[in-house]
């Protein structure tokens, strides 16, 4: 393999699993410099309370934490163990948070993991500290534990020393050197070394070290509550730092572990605490370590005291010991940030990652640098995933502070932000906001979900309309469902700008240059549109794009998003002449889709949109009124679509020609819920909600975009391979037995009482009357067709794979 000189910014718990499994994998020449001792560094590491909850409903975080789990595990020796497998019960309040816990202990199922719904007395059974009455339940989850990352850190550090791995503690970074886009060099207290790769696992001082290269890390400091209380009478036995399971109070914003005789209290319950970097002292400069601030009890006694004592008597005679406020990273969306940032070659990040997902992070670090790709998808983590106004303090401060009020919160997937929205708007969004449109947020623009103008539809359609419940009928209405039923009768109009990102490929090179990236022949003629995929250097994919050739040169290319796209730029050779412009901000789209699609499109203008001079898959410039589009033909949910993108100046006069020409047809506008059902109806796909990189072509019905008579293309080499070795995974598509119910996604899906994978997407197909779901199942549950159960909020309901018959006696 081939040797890089590798620099890693900091020694705390991330920065050395990530030299770890580095040195495990072959890789050597790597220095770790840090800017306080080794290895208790003064870092989040350093103050971490160490529990390891795994569970959550993030695939890619619940994967992350049990590589940790088993990392950790392996580092640990009898007498110093590295990780204590106590297990951890969340704890209900409220019946909201019970159900919630039920559908947790459902997608625990899903990832691969044992999670039990536990009565209040068999709470109680599980840690005896705990109040049954003040309880309605639990989730208990039995590899959970507290880990010990000082300990697993210096077997790490062994180890990577052991391989040539050198240390350099108390040692500054001043400066980094960047040359035409490529680091070069690390300037620091300690000297000068020259760099292939830097790996900033700096914490929250992260910040600072991407300013030196021009990088944004966006990322908030916050301080937190801990508390440690004297000794409980009924702790006064104990020997061990823990045995008892940990515990988790959502409900009042609380977390307990024990810590020999005492506990330790965690609070969310207070007011934000944001700290600038700025702010954060260097080691030696403050009473305690830089990432612990002074202990402010006005904010613990106040209510959070109270909370524990009623959930745990034994406090009332215990009392607090000490307090800390200390400082841990949030981000925007709270995720961490990973990977090779866009802007400078061989800068790398791992960021905002607390001790729970840190080894996992570090695994995934080294298979990223040394093969290409992860084996775990990282798309939601990739640093590269905030476009330009995401990188503005006004956002990424007030979204992280969001997120942390918001940590504990029952949270819903079509729940909207509250901070830093209207920061990019459509140019029809005065017309949007006139027809009362709902809005969420996607890619940081202003999404109408559904229009209240459409309210009038629901009585239309009321007798069919499949009035949802409970969980499923939060953040929906019933407009959503009258509008994907009248596109399909007549014509819908919805808002394509924020649907993907638009890039121009062009330049000599360009057609060789896409031919290599993607896995269909780009050599087409100008005009047409081809769907394909591109794949990483494992062959999963990473996307499945749309190209339009609009001359010999020339590419207008639809990705998915901001990660996407800085992947298409990260393979632009340096020495290029080709150009890749994202037009996204300066472009919008708009689209037509429904029976009478075509009709309204031939009335609009019947010199340019006569039928048999289009053919579904092409592209042409036209004009609509006085506005230039790249008009795009095609199908889509089974109906003819037309697409439309125009410059942003342009858009507001194009959506007005276009609904003018529609009323009679009854096209109304569409949103963005009733176009996703109306994708799940079609059998349409959608890149990191049904597949992702870690899937290949053929696991997901995709194969055929695929051309293996292409002489080469990315990923070709491991995707033969692939197919000769058999899919893990088959997406396939079920139907719900019952017509009343309906599923949201992620839930486990079951074949005689064994899980057999999970649902992906999850809708109504109106024209069978019953819920329908995507799903990643075993290909021996596919093959054989059983009958499965899908589980929800804890009650299994049956349902069968679609075949083509089913679709057509129904």
């Amino acid at each position: 393999m081939e040797q890089k000189k590798i620099i890693i910014i900091g020694a705390g718990v991330v920065g050395c699993s990530t030299a770890y499994y580095l040195n495990k994998m072959g890789q050597r020449n790597i220095t770790v410099i840090e800017q306080g001792p080794l290895f208790e560094t003064g870092g989040s590491t350093s103050h971490a309370p160490g529990l390891v909850f795994q569970l959550g409903f993030s695939k890619v975080l619940t994967t992350l934490a049990n590589q940790t789990v088993e990392t950790f595990k392996e580092l640990s020796n009898k007498d110093q163990p590295s990780f204590y497998s106590v297990g951890s019960l969340e704890v209900a309040n409220t019946e909201e948070r019970l159900e919630d816990l039920k559908r947790k202990a459902g997608v625990g199922r899903s990832w691969g993991m044992e999670a039990n719904i536990l009565t209040p007395e068999e709470c109680a059974q599980k840690n005896s500290l705990i109040n049954p009455d003040e309880i309605l339940g639990g989730l208990y989850v039995a590899s959970d534990g507290i880990a010990k990352p000082l300990r697993a850190i210096d077997e790490m550090a062994s180890f990577a020393e052991s391989c040539g791995t050198k240390f350099y503690g108390h040692t500054e970074v001043t400066d980094i050197e960047v040359v035409d886009g490529q680091v070069k060099a690390v300037e620091t207290s300690a000297g000068r070394f020259e760099v292939d790769l830097i790996i900033c696992c700096a914490g929250f001082w992260g910040p600072r070290i991407g300013e030196m290269v021009g990088v944004t890390i966006p990322l908030q400091p916050i301080a937190h509550q801990y508390v440690f209380s004297n000794d409980l009478q009924e702790l006064a036995d104990e020997t061990e730092e823990v045995t008892a399971p940990l515990i988790r109070d959502q409900d009042n914003a609380m977390y307990f572990r024990q810590v020999f005789n005492g506990i330790g209290i965690g609070s969310y319950q207070h007011r934000p605490l944001p700290v600038e970097v700025s702010e954060i002292t260097k080691y030696g400069e403050a009473k305690e370590m830089p990432s612990v601030k002074q202990f402010t009890p006005e904010d613990f006694f106040e209510k959070p005291w109270q909370d524990a004592q009623k959930l745990i008597p034994g406090l009332k005679q215990a009392g607090v010991k000490r307090g800390i406020n200390g400082i841990f990273s949030f981000t925007p969306d709270g995720m961490p940030l990973l990977g090779e940032s866009q802007k400078v070659r061989g800068f790398w990040v791992a960021e905002a990652i607390w001790v729970t997902h840190s080894a996992g992070v570090g695994k995934q670090m080294a298979e990223w640098i040394i093969n290409g790709a992860p084996t775990l998808d990282l798309e939601l983590c990739d640093i590269n995933r905030f476009d330009t106004y995401a990188q503005s303090p006004a956002y990424y401060k007030k979204r992280s502070i969001e997120n942390y009020e918001k940590v504990y919160d029952v949270h819903h997937p079509f729940m909207p932000p509250e901070t830093s929205r209207d920061m990019r708007v459509s140019p029809y969004y005065i017309r949007q906001k006139t027809l009362g449109a709902y809005f969420n947020e996607k890619s940081g623009w202003e999404q109408p979900q559904w229009y209240e103008a459409n309210d009038w539809l629901v009585a239309k359609y009321e007798k069919t309309i499949l009035k949802r419940e409970g969980w499923a009928a939060e953040y929906w209405s019933p407009i959503i469902e009258a509008e994907q039923l009248h596109t399909r009768q007549h014509a819908g109009l919805y808002d394509g700008t924020a649907v993907k990102k638009r890039l121009e490929v062009r330049g000599e090179g360009a057609l060789e240059f896409l031919q290599q990236l993607t896995t269909s022949n780009m050599d087409v003629p100008i005009g047409h549109v081809t769907s394909t995929l591109m794949l990483h250097e494992l062959a999963g994919i990473k996307d499945e794009i749309k190209v339009i050739r609009t001359a010999a040169s020339t590419f207008f290319v639809l990705c998915t998003g901001a990660v996407e796209a800085s992947w298409i730029k990260k393979h632009l050779p340096v020495s290029s002449r080709i150009v890749i412009q994202d037009l996204t901000a300066g472009m919008c789209g708009l689209g037509v889709m429904g029976a009478k699609a075509s009709e309204i499109m031939y009335s609009l203008d019947p010199q340019i949109f006569v039928r048999s001079e289009w053919e579904i898959g092409r592209a042409k410039e036209v004009f609509i009124g006085n506005v230039p589009v790249l008009a795009v033909y095609d199908s889509y949910a089974g109906t003819e679509r037309w697409e439309f993108f125009t410059t942003s100046d342009q858009g507001l006069q194009l959506w007005d020609a276009l609904f003018e020409a529609g009323r009679e047809y009854q096209l109304i506008p569409v949103g963005d819920r009733a176009l996703e059902n109306l994708r799940i109806e079609s059998l349409s796909l959608r890149n990191g909600k049904d597949f992702w990189s870690e899937h290949d072509p053929y696991e997901v019905g995709l194969d055929h975009m695929v051309d293996l008579n292409k002489q080469t293309f990315i990923g070709k080499k491991a995707l033969i391979d692939r197919k000769e070795k058999g899919p893990k995974r088959l997406l396939t598509t079920l139907l719900l037995d019952d017509p009343s119910i309906v599923v949201m996604g992620y839930e486990p899906v079951f074949d005689e009482g064994k899980v057999a994978g999970f649902v992906t997407s999850a809708g109504y197909e109106y024209s069978i009357g019953k819920g329908m779901v995507y799903a990643l199942l075993s290909p021996k549950s596919v093959n054989k067709e059983s009958e499965l159960s899908i589980e929800y909020f804890g009650q299994r309901y049956t349902a069968k794979i679609m075949t083509k018959s089913t679709a057509m006696t129904n």
